[in-house]
């Protein structure tokens, strides 16, 4: 019981120590220029959403929003049509050579993406994609191989053979299976992916940096370092920013949370 009672004492504190820097971005985000540093209290004595109406209508975050958006979701549809597809093969088909080249993709897992930035790019300048939306969308896409197929399959495995024999039975074709009894058994798992796609896409800023080098292409990150930038940085313009980039992900898994939790339980078990 003692034991018990500590651990839940250090994860309070660790959750305080970890949320304290957000609910801190929070607060100075409601706050004028002025008040940032010399208003130290969480509650802001003079709250004002001046500082979003900046943000959002003097620069271009409307603009970067929106780039987010397309290569978000541009991102999230390649990889749950291509890897479903593919962990269906892997999960539920049989075909020579299916262990090693699944065991190739799950091997990607230990290679880190910072080691093919440079060979990346050369392609994406090869291809004549440098500096546009798909130039960063396509290496989204294969960068979430190894994990998306990894989880997929084993979430389609999960799901019992009568079920596909039934189907067959019955004069389903292969897509018709596929489509109609796989993947609204599997949906958490999809969910689960799309989640796993969605946050490091809208988050990502390294590919993005060395990708694009116009602004009318940025995404919500390359905004922000633009901000931070300035020679006279507005921290509450700053802050107001960061929760602009940082809300609709939070609100999108605390929606999503419950498929999120049976995603990974299935993905698990499977």
């Amino acid at each position: 019981m003692k034991a018990r009672a500590g651990a839940y004492v250090l994860l309070g504190i660790y959750a305080v120590v970890s949320l304290y820097p957000f609910v801190w971005m929070v607060s100075g985000a409601f706050k004028s220029k002025e008040d940032v540093f010399a208003d130290t209290s969480l509650v802001p004595d003079s709250p004002t959403l001046d500082t979003f109406t900046k943000t959002w209508t003097e620069l271009d975050f409307p603009l970067y929003f929106l780039n987010s958006v397309v290569v978000t979701g541009a991102t999230v549809l390649g990889v749950l049509v291509v890897y479903s597809l593919a962990a269906y093969g892997f999960g539920v088909l049989d075909f020579p050579g299916r262990k090693a080249i699944y065991g190739m993709f799950i091997s990607l897992l230990f290679v880190p993406g910072i080691t093919v930035l440079l060979p990346v790019v050369l392609l994406q300048q090869e291809l004549g994609i440098l500096g546009t939306h798909l130039g960063i969308v396509l290496p989204f896409v294969n960068g979430t191989a190894p994990l998306s197929i990894l989880l997929l399959t084993n979430a389609f495995r999960a799901v019992p053979a009568s079920l596909r024999e039934s189907a067959r039975c019955d004069g389903a074709s292969e897509p018709r299976t596929f489509f109609s009894v796989y993947l609204p058994v599997c949906k958490p798992a999809l969910i689960t992916i799309a989640l796993l796609t969605a946050v490091p896409t809208w988050n990502e800023y390294v590919l993005s940096r060395v990708s694009l080098n116009d602004e009318s292409t940025y995404t919500l990150p390359l905004g922000l370092q633009s901000l931070t930038a300035m020679t006279s940085p507005e921290y509450n313009v700053i802050m107001a920013a960061s929760l602009i980039i940082v809300l609709p992900v939070v609100v999108l898994f605390l929606l999503l949370q419950r498929y999120f939790v049976n995603g990974l339980a299935g993905a698990v078990k499977g």
